[in-house]
């Protein structure tokens, strides 16, 4: 059944053919709220050589961006181009509310592993991305050694959970805990979930076919452990998100917590901190969720060349590294192959950690009901952290509940 964009609950207007966008003036919209100085520079050269184009460029915070995007989209008024979360662009795609993006070999080989498949939908490229970030999991190693642990990179769960567990019992009167989990009705509660679950070597929906793979052994391991984690985590996991977790990562009141390459910026200066890989589950390797955000071009605006060429421009070598080094993201092109002499990733022990898990990392994965495909894992998770079921149940509903959202999709 293909899924349709309701006007009426984004808007309460009704489908039409709207207002066309002046053919001199290209109109983009920038989630985020800001655009970034290596955005603008291209933005101001794009126009400088197109005589008579002018790009609005139209940046809108995060928590209205997405459905602002969609909503002028399905109205007939959509922008010529937007940065958004490709968890989107499936939706996008199968309303044909976008343009379908041609990329050459030579293109398609300078991304990093795994990057293009966070745009891909049935074997179409849907978005250029434009922003990558892979996990890593923070430690504090002043708590850590107030705990009389010693602070070293974790290679596994049980290595993980035994650290966790001495900084907890040591120092729980004091209210500190061993690791940060979070359990919040939010987005990043999937991605967390699935940094683990990713590094037990596990699947949620088979790339080959399509189909829901989540009910699995390795789904049943991962969300045991997680829920095992609550003895040894902050009080009242499901009142937590991910970046909510920094302010007690920074208070010294966990010891560790999963999160991107810009944690480091957003730590405290005094903390002795150190960056290692998300550990291995018994049936995988260290791995991360890959996620990116990407520019996809709109239809029926007239400009979409001009879109699509401001798209690209966005998008290249030069313009794609100076995003990537000044805003601290995981380099998203692998930029020593492409003939850059000292990329800021190369031999940095830092970056070493999140770029180490790309190529055993998988996609956050690609579905037209966004808010449906989190409901699934956030109901399975919180399930096991507050112990409503047990295991079993939990993955045995959570991959029917998937079964029947590809099934929608079909």
């Amino acid at each position: 059944m293909k899924k349709t964009l309701s006007i009426a609950a984004l808007t309460g207007l009704a489908m039409a053919a709207g207002s066309m966008a002046s053919a001199q003036e290209v109109h983009m919209i920038m989630c985020g709220g800001e655009i970034r100085e290596a955005d603008q520079t291209v933005i101001t050269a794009f126009e400088a050589s197109h005589d008579g184009v002018t790009v609005n460029a139209e940046a809108v915070p995060w928590g209205t961006c997405q459905d602002k995007s969609k909503t002028l989209a399905a109205a007939g008024d959509a922008p010529a181009l937007a940065y958004m979360g490709s968890r989107e662009l499936a939706l996008l795609a199968q309303n044909d509310l976008i343009v379908p993006v041609t990329l050459t070999d030579e293109e398609q080989a300078a991304y990093q592993p795994g990057v293009l498949a966070t745009v891909t939908q049935g074997g179409q490229f849907w978005g250029i991305p434009h922003a990558f970030s892979t996990k890593a999991l923070y430690l504090n190693c002043d708590v850590i050694e107030a705990a009389g642990a010693v602070c070293e990179a974790p290679a596994t769960w049980a290595d993980m959970y035994t650290l966790a567990e001495t900084v907890t019992n040591e120092l729980g009167s004091e209210g500190v805990a061993g690791i940060g989990l979070a359990a919040k009705d939010f987005d990043n509660t999937m991605h967390q979930f699935l940094n683990y679950l990713y590094s037990n070597g596990g699947e949620v929906i088979d790339p080959e076919t399509g189909a829901s793979v989540l009910d699995s052994v390795e789904t049943r391991e991962t969300l045991e452990f997680y829920g095992s984690l609550v003895a040894v985590a902050q009080n009242g996991p499901t009142a937590w998100e991910r970046d909510a977790l920094r302010d007690l990562f920074n208070d010294g009141k966990i010891a560790m917590y999963i999160s991107g390459p810009w944690g480091r910026g957003q730590h405290n200066d005094d903390i002795n901190q150190m960056t290692v890989p998300v550990p291995a589950g018994p049936s995988g390797v260290s791995g991360t969720i890959l996620i990116t955000d990407s520019i996809a071009v709109f239809t029926g605006t007239g400009v979409e060349d001009l879109a699509m060429e401001l798209a690209q421009a966005l998008t290249s070598g030069e313009a794609q590294y100076d995003l990537d080094s000044s805003w601290g993201l995981t380099p998203i092109l692998q930029y020593e192959n492409l003939g850059f002499d000292d990329p800021f990733y190369i031999g940095d022990a830092f970056w070493e950690n999140f770029t180490a898990g790309i190529s055993t990392g998988k996609p956050e994965p690609m579905v037209t009901d966004v808010k449906g495909l989190q409901a699934v894992f956030v109901n399975m998770i919180q399930g096991i952290v507050l112990e409503d079921d047990t295991v079993d149940n939990l993955v045995t509903i959570a991959g029917e509940e998937l079964a029947e959202l590809l099934a929608e999709d079909s």
